[in-house]
């Protein structure tokens, strides 16, 4: 599953449009030097335990694990995770080196992170607020969304494609992604490993959309990338809430599809 704007969010994208009387209550699960950051309701942590207890819960995100070890989600720790958009496989919190490697070796024809942060750099301005290389896998900019040049995404997108390279602009980031470098890629091994049958995903944005595609069914909110390009897939629901209702109402849903039918499930951030 999914966890950033799919089943935990941050204030500014919680979209509680109702008077605070009627909001439902919150938890927080991510603390960021000592402040509050990232949050679900109470009735989606009551729900991601019942799904836990009867399906094998893949936390599954482009944060790096530096960045996913700061989400302490209800219930018992994950046996398996995914971050980095699948450059990372985590086995009880653990980087898995075998993974690892196998992801290196399918990265060999793309060209290097350093040359796509470069060229993201020499063709910035101020309209580019922040930019890293993460995992030395892919790279990423945060931008002023109200400044940024029109255009820009698109010729990035041109550079990088003969590179090897995909580009999505998804909030206030752009990300720069090595094309073999799949969430999709990484939940089938992890479906290998467990033995397990059909797989659920749940994810919002573009690049959850290999893995809502590999999945046997999928589930994505109302919000987001894959929503505002009207992403559908004939195995693919949508949920009617928007913001953080939406994650207790996907979470409701992939817990009964995963009892009624004994389901593996993963999923994106």
């Amino acid at each position: 599953m999914d966890l950033d704007r799919t089943v935990i969010y941050s204030a500014a994208a919680l979209a509680l449009d109702m008077p605070d009387a009627d909001a439902p209550r919150l938890l927080c699960v991510e603390l960021y030097r000592n402040a509050p950051l990232s949050f679900m309701t109470e009735d989606a942590a009551v729900l991601l335990e019942r799904l836990q207890a009867v399906a094998t819960v893949v936390p599954t995100t482009t944060r790096t694990p530096e960045q996913l070890a700061r989400v302490h989600l209800p219930g018992p720790p994950a046996r398996y995770a995914i971050a980095s958009n699948g450059g990372h496989l985590l086995v009880d919190g653990v980087p898995d080196a075998a993974w690892s490697a196998t992801v290196r070796s399918r990265l060999t024809d793309c060209a290097p992170p350093a040359d796509v942060e470069a060229r993201m750099r020499d063709n910035g301005g101020d309209f580019v607020l922040n930019q890293r290389v993460a995992s030395d896998l892919f790279a990423y900019a945060v931008v002023d969304r109200a400044a940024l040049p029109d255009g820009w995404v698109d010729e990035l997108t041109v550079w990088c494609d003969p590179r090897g390279w995909t580009v999505s602009l998804q909030g206030r980031k752009v990300y720069a992604v090595p094309r073999p470098l799949t969430k999709s890629a990484a939940a089938a091994e992890v479906r290998d490993r467990c033995g397990a049958g059909p797989v659920l995903a749940a994810g919002d944005s573009l690049l959850d959309a290999d893995l809502l595609a590999f999945a046997d069914a999928a589930i994505r909110p109302a919000h987001g990338e894959l929503a505002d390009s009207g992403f559908a897939l004939d195995h693919l629901a949508v949920t009617t809430a928007t913001g953080v209702r939406a994650g207790a109402e996907l979470l409701g849903w992939l817990h009964d599809h995963a009892a009624a039918a004994s389901l593996s499930v993963s999923g994106s951030l």
